[in-house]
């Protein structure tokens, strides 16, 4: 495999899964800060391994036995649903009816509960490890999906995928433990925005392949599905916020 083409299928992968891993990346950072980093390094390795072994099965699995016609269908409904769930929560923080999602505030909630829990010297820091084993893991959960969908093809598509979930994760935790900071310069809301119009038009175009129809230029109609999204969804954010013109910042919280 050629590195252009390699780049060309990780793509995707890769900004999806850089998104989820912010907010991991804050929770090891402040373990590691509060109580050291062997724990949460540790713990961040083990779930990055059972998430290798979840994408490994599963991924293979879907590949080889699920038939394609299904499988565009199954793929293209799973992406389309984590996409809207990103554009929605990016739709209403922009019309500020909900909270920007502030790492900041995370970081320091987690500094505090952390001290709060006390560490004995020469033990092993067991809470470390399953505090950052847990948020690498429910994090990633999402990202193995995203990586299984859009290597659905198998073969070239399914390594590349992989290839840029595990560069997004190295990246994003490596620049975080780099600057012992929360990545507060990231702009997740608008990467949220961005990545979610990306995963719901190759759902919608996916989906609608199995259904048996055909695009106007194949694959070449995706930016145009992509623009459609963001339009629609940048429209929605000015009728919301003509509606709540003095916005309704609630404290941030899932939605």
């Amino acid at each position: 495999m050629d590195p252009v083409t390699l780049a060309i299928h990780a793509t995707p992968a890769f900004v999806a899964s850089a998104v989820e891993f912010v907010e991991a990346t804050t929770i090891v950072l402040a373990v590691g800060v509060t109580r050291g980093w062997r724990a949460p390094l540790l713990g961040t390795v083990a779930a990055t391994a059972a998430l290798a072994v979840i994408i490994g099965t599963l991924g293979v699995a879907i590949v080889t036995v699920v038939p394609e016609h299904l499988l565009k269908g199954v793929v293209g409904a799973l992406l389309l649903l984590f996409g809207l769930r990103w554009l929605r929560k990016a739709i209403l923080r922009f019309a500020g009816i909900v909270a920007i999602h502030d790492e900041e505030l995370i970081y320091l909630r987690e500094l505090a509960e952390l001290r709060a829990q006390g560490l004995r010297r020469n033990e092993f820091d067991w809470v470390g490890f399953l505090v950052a084993f847990k948020a690498v893991l429910l994090e990633g959960t999402e990202v193995a999906f995203i990586v299984i969908a859009f290597g659905a093809a198998g073969g070239v598509a399914l390594t590349s995928a992989v290839v840029g979930a595990i560069v997004a994760g190295i990246f994003v935790i490596g620049l975080g433990v780099a600057l012992q900071k929360p990545l507060t310069l990231v702009p997740e809301n608008s990467l949220k925005f961005g990545v979610g119009a990306m995963l719901c038009s190759f759902g919608v175009f996916w989906f609608a392949e199995a259904l048996g129809m055909t695009w106007p230029g194949d694959a070449l109609s995706i930016p145009l599905i992509v623009v459609a999204f963001l339009g629609v969804s940048w429209l929605a954010v000015r009728m919301l916020k003509a509606l709540l013109p003095e916005g309704a910042q609630l404290e941030a919280r899932n939605v």
